[in-house]
């Protein structure tokens, strides 16, 4: 199976719920946003048979740890997680919770006045918070 690499490169046995995981993350043709809490929601719909929090927790952040895919905070206590793991910007809906792609094209340049000794900047991504 497709995933099975996947999974076994983040250091993670391919089992029936790990696989689930993997298609329910990545055979979407466009970008998914989720929080854990989301993604377990939609597993359970999926299907009938139980798959822990802890499970779909520690494989998500195997899978971020690896690169398979990026965390993104939108603030203290709320962190979502997306399939595309290129630099990019997105904008959260405060109402309803959803994080949207804004392409790099809407976002004009980016100027970063103040430099930290010894480090470099990897790269800008921008969170554009929105309300009614």
């Amino acid at each position: 199976m497709k995933y099975i690499d996947k999974l076994r490169n983040s250091g993670l046995r391919p089992t029936k719920q790990r696989l689930l995981i993997c298609e329910v993350l990545f055979n979407n043709e466009k970008t998914f946003h989720f929080t854990v809490n989301e993604l377990e929601r939609k597993i359970k719909d999926k299907i009938n048979n139980k798959i822990s929090l802890a499970t779909i927790y520690n494989t998500v952040h195997a899978f971020e740890k690896k690169g398979y895919l990026k965390q993104i905070p939108v603030n203290s206590n709320q962190t979502y997680f997306d399939t595309n793991i290129t630099d990019h910007h997105h904008f959260y809906n405060l109402k309803d919770g959803k994080l949207i792609d804004l392409e790099n094209s809407d976002v004009g340049p980016i100027n970063i006045k103040r430099k930290i000794d010894g480090k470099k900047i990897k790269s800008i991504e921008v969170l554009v918070k929105l309300e009614d």
